[in-house]
This record gives C-alpha cells, sequence and structure tokens, in this order.
C-alpha cells in the first residue's frame, strides 16, 4: 500500500503496453499478471477493475456534456452496479452523489463540480479522468502520462492532487519527460 513507482522511458519505449498489459487491454504472449498476489492474466478488463486495479489514458476519455459531479456519480453507481435502475428516484442515489462529491473535492475539483467537462481547463479535465478512476475504489492505479498536453502551469495542482491520494492506493506513473518525474 501506498507505493509510488514511476516508470520512464522514452516515446515508443512499451510504457503503454506494460499498462495495457497489466489491465488486460492486451494478452501476454508468455507470463502472469498478478495482483496482489491473485494471477489475474485470464481475467477481463472489468474483472481486474473489480479487483482493485484501475487507469487512466493518455488522452481524456470523458462525458463532455456530464457534470463533473454527474460523471464521477455514474461511475460510482456503475461500480455498484446500480447502473441499470434508470426508474429510481434521483434521492436513492445520495450515497453515491456524497462519495463523487468527496472524490472531486479530495482533487481540488469541489468548485467545479457543475461545470460539464468540456468547459474544464485541461489539467482539470485530467483530474476528472482520476477521479473516474477512483471512482472504482483501486488497490493500485496506473497513470498513463497523466501530465500530457498539460500547461506546466496547471502540472503542479494535477501532481499536488496525486500527492494528495490515500494511503491505501498504490500508484504507477508512466512518464517520458524526466523533469516531471523528477519534480515529482
Amino acid at each position: 500500500p501506498r507505493s509510488l513507482v514511476s516508470l520512464i522511458g522514452p516515446n515508443g519505449a512499451g510504457k503503454t503496453t506494460l499498462i495495457n498489459l497489466v489491465t488486460g487491454m492486451l494478452r501476454p504472449d508468455a507470463g502472469q499478471i498478478l495482483l496482489n498476489g491473485e494471477d489475474v492474466t485470464d481475467l477481463r478488463p472489468e474483472q481486474r477493475v473489480e479487483r482493485g486495479l484501475a487507469r487512466t489514458f493518455q488522452v481524456n476519455a470523458l462525458f463532455p456534456r456530464l457534470c463533473a459531479l454527474e460523471a464521477v456519480t455514474l461511475a460510482i453507481c456503475a461500480r455498484q452496479r446500480q447502473g441499470g435502475a434508470w426508474w429510481r428516484r434521483l434521492h436513492t442515489y445520495r450515497d453515491a452523489v456524497e462519495e463523487a462529491y468527496g472524490i472531486l473535492v479530495s482533487l481540488h475539483l469541489g468548485e467545479n463540480c457543475y461545470r460539464p467537462a468540456r468547459e474544464l481547463p485541461y489539467g482539470q479535465q485530467r483530474l476528472l479522468e482520476i477521479a473516474l478512476a477512483l471512482a472504482a475504489k483501486p488497490r493500485v492505479l496506473l497513470l498513463d502520462e497523466p501530465a500530457a498536453g498539460v500547461p506546466e502551469s496547471e502540472s503542479a495542482e494535477l501532481f499536488s492532487a496525486i500527492s494528495g491520494l490515500s494511503a491505501d492506493i498504490s500508484v504507477l506513473f508512466i512518464e517520458h519527460d524526466m523533469n516531471i518525474v523528477f519534480r515529482f
């Protein structure tokens, strides 16, 4: 718990390929993928998420029209297997909304929780993607170049939020920019 590991290397070195293997997006030709001592090599990506593995991507994968609070609440509802219960009254999701808001506040997004994702500055969009990953309650979080495309003026806030993640989460941070790695 609370390991913070950085995998560094130039573009094309295979860093994202490693993440794709660990998360099940690619199948290995040989060897095993272990998560907390359990062989997850043959599990689908969503099964690995259920066992505590979450990731972000180099390019944001957000719902541009949803506000941050809606997006993270939906991710929590999916984790709780409530995604198909569209007929329930909104107030029955209060716990999910409160959990989502707590995640957003922890990542310094509380003030912007009602803004559509497409209107957030790019650094905050990257934080929102991390919030979506945190909604899965991971034990291991893989961040694939979280600062990619983020202006330097916004990267300090990004890394401040990552530094403040729960002590129960291990983080593998992928990056090719050595200056960012050593600053972090």
